[in-house]
């Protein structure tokens, strides 16, 4: 079933709001484990991180940024 677009919107503020920083959160602990690597590969691994959480929440966020196609 698809989400019509006034879902969509608002499950992206969700994500955006609550499941980023958890998101953060989590990624910062884990790279805290370990001893920490020079800048470039900090950072290697930060942009990694940040495009592997957005690519499951791509069909949410989707056309969000346009009108409503049902309007």
């Amino acid at each position: 079933m698809a989400l019509s677009h006034k879902a969509r919107r608002r499950w992206s503020l969700v994500l955006l709001l609550i499941g980023l920083p958890l998101y953060i959160v989590v990624a910062v602990t884990l790279v805290g484990l370990f001893e920490r690597p020079s800048i470039l590969v900090e950072l290697v691994i930060y942009i990694a991180l940040g495009i592997l959480w957005a690519l499951p929440f791509k069909f949410v966020f989707k056309g969000v940024g346009r009108e409503d196609p049902d309007a």
